[in-house]
């Protein structure tokens, strides 16, 4: 669903940006990261709109960042199309949701779009083919203190959607991707989106 859509069914979104995330995170016990347009962003240097910004977390530490959020953000669980308030600490979210909405209240903007990635002993899977795995330390960058998911995993995660915003963080890319980063970015994309047309630039 586009950007402009999810604004008309479900309300807008506030204008945050990765050092907002950094304040919202300050003393937060677990893992996190910068995910989506704002890492490309990060990588390349080339500024674009951003409809919204997306920390990432592993999965498995959601209880710890809503103990970090209670009485600050309420957290949805945004599910297929679906919203679902999860109002007790002890709520459980489906496998199958792959993002947290937070917002203040009812009346108020969307603030963040927190992505949940398949981590299990420092080891993450993509959620689309669980035979593509590597060390968690390897997904992640660091710039200006901040960490962020490497931008072949985010091209990655972006491929199946392949939206006008994808492919231009793609164009963006793949002049700045090393050859290690190419190569397994064709590689992961031969194993999940056989067919998939950036196969072809990458090479």
């Amino acid at each position: 669903m586009e950007h402009d859509e999810l604004v008309r069914l479900y309300g807008p979104w506030r204008g945050r940006k990765p050092a907002d995330a950094a304040e919202l995170l300050r003393d937060y016990p677990g893992g996190w990261w910068i995910a989506g347009g704002w890492a490309i962003e990060a990588f390349t240097g080339v500024p674009r709109a951003h409809g919204d910004i997306d920390p990432g977390i592993p999965r498995s530490e959601v209880p710890l960042l809503r103990a970090h959020l209670r009485g600050r953000l309420d957290v949805w669980a945004a599910d297929r199309g679906t919203l679902t308030p999860l109002v007790e600490q002890s709520t459980p979210i489906p496998h199958s949701c792959g993002n947290l909405w937070l917002r203040a209240g009812g009346a108020d903007p969307w603030e963040y779009d927190v992505t949940l990635l398949d981590v299990d002993d420092g080891r993450w899977t993509y959620k689309r083919n669980a035979s593509i795995s590597r060390p968690l330390e390897h997904i992640l960058w660091e710039s200006d203190g901040l960490r962020y998911l490497r931008p072949e995993v985010q091209l990655l995660h972006k491929a199946p959607g392949l939206r006008p915003k994808d492919q231009q963080d793609f164009d963006a890319c793949r002049p700045l991707l090393d050859q290690a980063a190419a190569l397994w970015l064709v590689s992961a994309l031969k194993t999940a989106h056989p067919g998939h047309p950036w196969i072809a630039l990458l090479r």
